[in-house]
């Protein structure tokens, strides 16, 4: 059961126009009249500012200092800018403490919530309690299989297997035939939704191999030491563009010929894809996550708009960068937003 959007106090009336430009991604988000919650300020989007506010926490799973969050959260930060939305944004990669940051944000009283479910059973309870405290809440990056079950409004992101299943098959175009596939978080669903992805079109051998991402040296250690250990392990496949760039490390340590693909992309990614380093990234557009679900909870808000119906996601990738076309994207992803 949804949330039903707030209702219109008598006689006002707010006019809402959206117009969500995004690089490389044209959702088509149509604003028409509207009406106002009890005690809203007049909205004008017009020059691109709102004076009216709302309090919106985003609260994901990333770990401090990752790449990948940060163009979330500054696509989250430019779409609060616009909206006129009050912004929070908190992160763990715990589940449990991840959970009590959506409860500290039930107690915070906001008028919306976004959430990451990397560890869909973690997070249930606590999105159980922001409904029934009448908050709407919607899913992205993580859970796309379990946002609808847990009540969710809206979904933005990728879908995993689909993304995983694709890189399988590019696999086999490239003539690989052992693909080692790193995961640096281990029970998080969209990593492992990724491999098994993958193993399900590849033609070839796939092997998971799990790392403690947290710890750089580790990753590179263990790595390292199973490139040395298989020499037949001719692709490397991580799930994330730092990731990427430390497989690059490994491989050369190892001397290994294992090729380098990757989930995920960053501005020094972009880099490595442009000299050959890493074959391929898969770009799901995380600035445009973090834009879509604080800006999709402003549009519940203001005109009762639900991207999907509320049945199905708006999925933001996967596109693939390559050699070929890196070009295209490397300066949004010198501006950090690809």
């Amino acid at each position: 059961m949804t949330t039903p959007p707030p209702q219109a106090s008598s006689g006002s009336a707010v006019s809402v126009r959206v117009a969500l430009a995004t690089a490389g991604v044209l959702l088509l988000l149509t604003g028409c009249s509207g009406s106002s919650a009890p005690g809203d300020a007049r909205l004008d989007t017009g020059a691109g500012a709102a004076k009216a506010s709302m309090k919106v926490a985003l609260i994901t799973h990333g770990g401090e200092g990752d790449a990948f969050w940060e163009l979330v959260r500054k696509g989250a930060q430019d779409a609060a800018a616009k909206d006129g939305v009050e912004l929070t944004y908190a992160n763990d990669s715990d589940p449990v403490r991840q959970a009590q940051l959506v409860r500290d944000a039930i107690e915070d009283r906001v008028d919306g919530i976004a959430v990451t479910l990397a560890k869909p059973n973690a997070m249930k309870a606590p999105v159980a309690e922001a409904r029934a405290a009448g908050i709407p809440v919607v899913g992205l990056n993580s859970g796309i299989d379990a946002w609808k079950a847990q009540g969710l409004l809206q979904y933005f992101g990728q879908d995993e297997s689909v993304a995983g299943a694709a890189v399988g098959d590019r696999l086999d175009g490239l003539k690989a035939k052992h693909a080692l596939c790193v995961i640096h978080e281990r029970g998080n669903v969209a990593l492992e939704a990724r491999c098994a992805g993958l193993k399900k079109t590849f033609g070839g051998e796939t092997e998971n191999l799990y790392v403690e991402g947290t710890d750089t040296k580790a990753v590179d250690a263990v790595l390292t030491a199973r490139l040395r250990q298989d020499p037949g392990i001719d692709e490397v496949v991580t799930m994330g563009a730092q990731f990427a760039l430390d497989a690059v490390d490994s491989v050369k340590s190892a001397g290994s010929r294992a090729r380098v693909a990757t989930f995920d992309l960053s501005k020094e990614l972009t880099r490595a894809v442009q000299r050959g380093d890493v074959q391929f990234a898969v770009d799901q557009q995380p600035y445009l996550q973090g834009y879509l679900a604080v800006d999709s909870l402003w549009l519940y808000r203001t005109n009762g708009n639900v991207s999907g119906g509320g049945v199905a996601p708006v999925l933001t990738g996967p596109a693939f960068v390559t050699r070929s076309n890196v070009a295209a994207v490397a300066g949004f992803a010198a501006a950090g937003t690809r």
